[in-house]
């Protein structure tokens, strides 16, 4: 079994993810996010994520960290972990964004990537004056966005000429220190989603889901067209609840269930549209965390997630963006627990 990476999502609201841990602070500071990310690279984790919004989605009276400036400065804060900015192309200008990216990927030493997002909360573009286009749209859109900050990345003059930009005769230095170019991270579960992920991204992100799901999923993103030569990898996210027995830990999932019913999620859905897939089928799979959160069953004995991490690698996983609250103790019990027993399992398959 190949070994698996892992990451962080690293907190962005100021409402502690959601679930009032009575542990976790309300606190979506650059220090807060400075602090987990060193945590989890001594930790031995490889990759992180911060997500993009400019105003909290649950409550815009919170706090909402911003993710560009602060993905620039934890490159310098950081060693050797992958930091991944969300990135949504309504709200920034391709060609300000492959220099930013750019120059980001210059103060990491090669170690950025961004996760490319089509947009999905209404609100955060409606209140800014930016029109919010039709799901199919935005991803059209997102697709010639993704062509120009490619082409720029090339370190090429670019001329691109579409239905929604104008680049004449633009060439932009340095180049990227990855090579070709930073990595592209791009998640979604509409077909359009899985459409673009295959055409333009290095790794898709999948949402946390049964195992079953998620082979799906796999089998069908994999049946589509691709033109780049190197294959498409695949990353879910996952929120981790592991204890010495299962007992234990479907205990603390129970409280932190009860914990995250408390949760007040009328704004956030007011801001979605109806037919977003990804909000139909979180109702098929509740648990605790985003984005699948415990859908995906890492909940159990330290035997019993390991086991179940590496079900997911066999099906073609390779990265886990992972959840926990409180955040630091249960970030530490994880790589002290859980990711030896999965080196194990690969040093005897």
């Amino acid at each position: 079994m190949p070994q698996p990476r892992y990451g962080i999502w690293i907190p962005v609201y100021g409402n502690c993810g959601a679930m009032n841990h009575p542990y976790e602070p309300r606190d979506a500071s650059y220090n807060r996010a400075k602090q987990l990310i060193q945590l989890a690279e001594a930790y031995g984790f490889t990759t992180t994520l911060i997500a993009e919004h400019i105003i909290n989605p649950r409550n815009q009276e919170l706090d909402q960290l911003e993710t560009w400036t602060t993905a620039a400065a934890l490159a310098e804060a950081t060693k050797s972990i992958e930091i991944i900015a969300a990135i949504k192309p309504l709200l920034f200008h391709p060609v300000v964004l492959a220099k930013m990216a750019l120059n980001i990927d210059a103060i990491s030493g090669g170690r950025f990537a961004i996760n490319l997002i089509s947009a999905w909360f209404m609100p955060e573009l409606q209140k800014s004056g930016i029109p919010f286009l039709p799901h199919d749209e935005r991803y059209r859109y997102s697709q010639q966005w993704m062509e120009v900050v490619k082409a720029l990345w090339s370190g090429e003059k670019v001329n691109y000429h579409s239905e929604y930009f104008q680049i004449s005769d633009l060439c932009l230095r340095p180049r990227s220190i990855a090579q070709p170019h930073p990595l592209v991270y791009l998640g979604g579960e509409s077909d359009a989603a899985k459409d673009l992920a295959m055409e333009t991204a290095d790794v898709f992100f999948l949402n946390g889901r049964p195992l079953d799901v998620i082979r799906e999923t796999i089998a069908d993103v994999r049946k589509r067209e691709r033109k780049k030569p190197n294959p498409l990898r695949f990353a879910m996210s996952a929120f981790v609840i592991a204890r010495p027995t299962d007992a234990e830990a479907q205990a603390e999932y129970e409280y932190l269930r009860e914990l995250a019913q408390q949760d007040d999620r009328t704004e956030l859905m007011k801001g979605v549209e109806p037919d977003v897939v990804m909000f139909k089928n979180m109702a098929k799979y509740p648990g605790v965390g985003s984005n699948g959160g415990t859908a995906a069953g890492l909940v159990g004995s330290y035997d019993t997630v390991a086991a179940r991490i590496a079900d997911f690698v066999e099906v073609g996983v390779d990265t886990f963006m992972l959840q926990f609250q409180p955040f630091p103790p249960e970030m530490k019990r994880f790589a002290e627990e859980v990711m030896p027993r999965v080196r194990s399992r690969e040093l005897v398959a």
